[in-house]
């Protein structure tokens, strides 16, 4: 009788180079956060129909801000690049580190590492800011320049990142991983819609939160005691480049870079009732993203009373809420083109796919079992190497660069 528990050499081959595929898998192929829904591919919706025509987006979600229940979804734990609405995990991380009227005279060291194509709101090294200031920077104009100043501020970029990391665990958003502060284009840098969406609900249970995201026009230190006005660059909240503004609308933020494309998580209020709608990559540039947040919207409030839910935004661990469990999924979405595990900022994506980590191991066990004890060592040997040397290789990239290198830095641009 043949062995079953013996593989073939032929047969540990080629599942050996099926492999780094299943360990490119997102989040959600191991953990399914919020319902077992939430974890399939298409949309998922229950008790209403009329959604909008044409949708565009590789993912988007409505949900119900105080109950937490998701009203419809597309794609929801679908990684892809976050851009700038990944500063809303920022200012859930480091809002509260500084009192609103704390002042803090820039260095040039602040601004340092800011990658080339970043959107700015024109902090200057050697001019006095209040922490109030800075945060209207972040939110109004997605200054990359505020953002590092207050990570410097908060310990450095490199300790906001794990910060950051830590503080999406505990608000078990599972499909994110943190490469910098700013959302820019660096490679490795995901988030998905219900993430994000968990993100923005956290966000406006702060007053300062709310408020900032709420805010059209400010005026912003310009040196010499002199300001210029800036305004938000959220287009449903100002209706600027041609938008309406969205009425009941009260945040949140907005995100665009070459390579990620656009994304905006936006929240509004009518009838007593608040929604946050999620939508990211739309294939349409300029408005595309804004007018799809308004449709979400506008099914949302028409039929959220019939809509039953097909998931939850759950609690974070802090507040008490469940840490959820490894749940299989069969359906779980594709992620985004070109995504790779990264080990930025002392995290990596290999943690969030237990099950092809497993199967990783499983292969590698198999194969070395053909080849022997001394094989067995020399393939360790080298394994330890080569993971040596890429670590640092890493380490010496970000001494040099200040910053991840990404695919998509180089033309990648920042821009509202």
């Amino acid at each position: 009788m043949r062995d079953s528990s013996r593989l073939s050499r032929r047969a540990v081959l080629g599942l050996a180079a099926a492999a780094p595929l299943a360990a490119a898998a997102p989040a959600s192929a191991a953990t399914v956060i919020g319902g077992e829904r939430l974890g399939r591919s298409g949309v998922q919706v229950s008790g209403a129909s009329g959604l909008p025509k044409k949708l565009t987006a590789r993912a988007w979600l409505v949900a119900d801000h105080e109950s937490g229940e998701v009203l419809a979804s597309y794609n929801a734990h679908r990684r892809l690049a976050p851009a700038s609405t990944l500063k809303m995990l920022f200012a859930d991380t480091v809002l509260k580190k500084f009192e609103r009227a704390e002042r803090h005279t820039v260095t040039a060291d602040d601004l340092l590492g800011i990658p080339a194509g970043s959107s700015l709101v024109g902090v200057q090294a050697g001019t006095t800011y209040t922490v109030e200031q800075l945060w209207l920077g972040v939110f109004l104009r997605s200054g990359n320049d505020a953002v590092h100043v207050l990570s410097h501020m908060n310990g450095g970029v490199a300790e906001t990142v794990a910060q950051m990391q830590a503080k999406a665990e505990d608000l078990q958003a599972l499909d994110t991983h943190v490469v910098s502060p700013d959302g820019f284009d660096h490679k490795g840098q995901l988030s998905s819609a219900y993430d994000l969406t968990l993100f923005a609900r956290h966000g406006l249970a702060d007053a300062d939160f709310r408020d900032y995201c709420a805010t059209r026009t400010a005026d912003f230190p310009a040196g010499r005691k002199k300001t210029f006005q800036i305004q938000n660059t959220d287009r449903l909240l100002t209706g600027a480049w041609g938008m309406e503004t969205y009425d009941g609308l009260i945040g949140v933020k907005n995100g665009y870079t070459s390579h990620a494309g656009n994304t905006f998580t936006g929240a509004a209020t009518r009838g007593g009732r608040t929604l946050l709608v999620t939508v990211m990559h739309p294939k349409s540039g300029g408005n595309g993203v804004y007018e799809e947040t308004a449709k979400l919207l506008d099914w949302g409030f028409a039929h959220a009373a019939s809509a039953r839910s097909v998931g939850t935004l759950v609690d974070p661990i802090s507040e008490g809420g469940a840490p959820a469990t490894a749940t299989p999924s069969a359906a779980a979405a594709k992620p985004a083109a070109g995504a790779r595990a990264s080990t930025a900022g002392g995290h990596s994506s290999w943690g969030l796919v237990g099950g092809a980590g497993g199967a990783v191991a499983l292969l590698a066990g198999g194969a070395l079992a053909l080849r022997g004890r001394r094989r067995r060592t020399a393939a360790g040997a080298e394994a330890k190497t080569e993971a040596g040397t890429r670590a640092k290789a890493g380490t010496r990239a970000r001494a040099k660069t200040g910053k991840e290198p990404g695919a998509g830095e180089a033309n990648g641009r920042d821009r509202r």
